[in-house]
């Protein structure tokens, strides 16, 4: 259940524990609430400072968007698929795998040589139209079609992964699924970066406790253009999960013949929606967190050494049909590094073929919040289907 914090325009409404959130997190929940084109604001357990906005946040605005509380990486998400391997099924040296599957997919800043052919792609049609769409995108972008273009199909760095996962108690306990997490890359970054400076020199905006809350509000020009764009990143970071997907499930398949594959589950966790709350049309961001509407399928991971989950949304109209989109960070990057060695990590990620050196020391486990904490703090938002737990993972 939530609980509800006042002393601003709308009400904050919070899974997580006010006394437990960072001050500076605190102050960014409270400047997003007071301002006036809110209509609620619902504060996920995985919540963390962020820019302008918290990560972890679901802010329903009437007639506005913020472009910097939908975030850098538009569209980035989840995407999970159940296979018909157990554990029995998998090959004893794991670390094969994990090599085929990073030939397979990109990763860091790296991208594919010639773009993928789509017709590698399985129920992902519109190809044509959707690059035609490119050249009504924002001037500054145009001459980076091409990279847009090689990096489809690729993975990125930071926090996204992709991880073979094998599913833990019940009668399917054993099942191999395959995860990935990643976005749009780096168009969508770019596109993101270019509005947010727009939306910073818009007159309305001047008085803001916060630049980086700067809103486009609706019948404007730049609003149209922003929409056009972050639609169309949207759909970018969706195709580019559906290509990966597409990869590994080859790369798993060459490994292991004889496989096969349910249909996938995908859902973004950075990205705006039109839904209707209250009888009122609000715009909803979702920076962290996913869509949870009744029976909606959603993916919660945790860190590289602890799990995911897999969930059904139970649709509480409170928390804006949404939930939370990971165990959510409880320390900085840079404090990571400080804090953490690379042994910690080879330790915390003991059991998982994957990377265990200085590189990503800042996506150790201790970093992140407890995912099973997290879980618990949002029963009444969504229901598990399956808890998951990685063998291998893949960092860019």
């Amino acid at each position: 259940m939530f609980t509800a914090v006042e002393g601003a325009r709308v009400p904050i409404r919070m899974w997580a524990d006010p006394a437990t959130v960072e001050d500076a997190a605190m102050r960014q929940l409270h400047n997003v609430a007071n301002l006036k084109w809110v209509h609620g604001l619902a504060v996920m357990p995985d919540v963390h400072y962020g820019k302008g906005a918290t990560v972890g946040s679901v802010i329903a605005m009437r007639d506005a968007v913020s472009p910097a509380a939908v975030g850098v990486d538009i569209g980035c998400g989840m995407s999970a698929v159940r296979t018909s391997l157990t554990a029995a099924d998998l090959p004893d040296d794991l670390g094969k795998l994990r090599r085929r599957i990073e030939d397979a997919v990109p990763v860091g800043f790296a991208m594919h040589r010639t773009p993928v052919n789509p017709a590698r792609v399985p129920g992902t049609g519109g190809w044509t139209e959707f690059w035609q769409a490119f050249g009504h995108l924002h001037t500054g972008v145009q001459n980076l079609r091409d990279r847009a273009q090689a990096q489809i199909g690729s993975l990125g760095g930071g926090n996204h992964f992709i991880e073979v996962c094998l599913e833990q108690g019940g009668p399917d306990a054993g099942r191999v699924w395959l995860m990935l997490h990643s976005g749009s890359r780096g168009i969508g970054n770019e596109l993101a970066k270019r509005h947010i400076d727009i939306a910073r020199k818009l007159p309305h905006n001047a008085d803001l406790p916060d630049r980086d809350l700067a809103v486009f509000v609706a019948g404007t020009p730049e609003m149209e253009a922003y929409r056009r764009d972050l639609f169309w990143a949207q759909e970018y970071a969706a195709r580019n999960r559906a290509t990966m997907v597409a990869l590994v499930q080859q790369a798993v398949a060459d490994t292991v013949p004889g496989v096969r594959f349910d249909q996938p589950i995908s859902c973004h966790h950075n990205y705006v929606a039109e839904e209707t709350y209250d009888g009122v049309d609000v715009l909803v961001t979702r920076k962290g967190a996913i869509r949870a509407g009744s029976g909606d399928l959603g993916i919660i991971p945790g860190s590289m050494g602890t799990g995911s989950y897999i969930v059904r949304g139970l649709g509480n109209e409170t928390s804006f049909h949404s939930a939370s989109h990971g165990a959510g960070r409880r320390m900085s990057r840079t404090k990571a590094r400080k804090t953490f060695t690379a042994a910690d990590l080879a330790a915390q990620t003991d059991g998982v073929e994957c990377r265990k050196d200085e590189g990503v020391v800042d996506e150790i486990p201790a970093a992140y919040k407890d995912i099973d904490s997290v879980i618990r703090a949002q029963t009444d938002l969504v229901e598990v289907v399956a808890h998951l737990k990685q063998v291998v993972c893949v960092k860019g």
